[in-house]
């Protein structure tokens, strides 16, 4: 059976809508990183392990090293670049740079991801939950704890912004 060459895959990132043919084998990240241009999504280990090319598919989060393009044809793609709105930051992001949770930043987008993912599915998290959700992004510089305080403190923002 012969493989086709390239297929056709179709995905909004980000609010806009792309279109393109993909070889079956290309991954999501290259194709974001390469094709489109969102450099963002970044490569560490390319095995799943890291983190550092988490994105959210259809709003969950996905390592998008070991998932392929054409799995993610008509589905909604969220990369660290579409999260703030213009100028101002997304509130994680936001958290993040307010509690000094990252130092070289190659982490930083795959963290955020995986936070906004956790606060969509578990809104008002314990700190174990924010540690477990976030076990599966590796980072070399921080220690993990200015990260885990930035998580809560949006967390507890939006609890705060939550009452009437």
């Amino acid at each position: 059976m012969k493989v086709p060459e390239l297929v056709k895959v179709s995905l909004e990132v980000n609010g806009h809508r792309f279109e393109g043919e993909v070889e079956p084998r290309k991954t999501l990240a290259d194709f974001l990183r390469e094709e489109l241009g969102f450099t963002g999504v970044n490569l560490g280990c390319e095995h799943g392990v890291c983190g550092a090319c988490s994105v959210l598919l259809d709003g969950a989060v996905v390592r998008s090293c070991i998932f392929l393009a054409v799995q993610a044809h008509d589905a909604k793609i969220t990369t660290i670049e579409g999260l703030a709105k213009g100028e101002k930051l997304h509130p994680i992001q936001q958290a993040f740079l307010d509690h000094h949770a990252l130092q070289c930043g190659f982490c930083t987008p795959g963290m955020v991801l995986a936070a906004v993912d956790l606060l969509q599915r578990c809104p008002h998290p314990t700190e174990m939950q924010i540690r477990e959700a976030l076990s599966g992004n590796l980072c070399m510089c921080t220690g993990y704890v200015n990260i885990v305080r930035a998580v809560s403190a949006a967390a507890e923002k939006s609890r705060i912004s939550e009452k009437p």
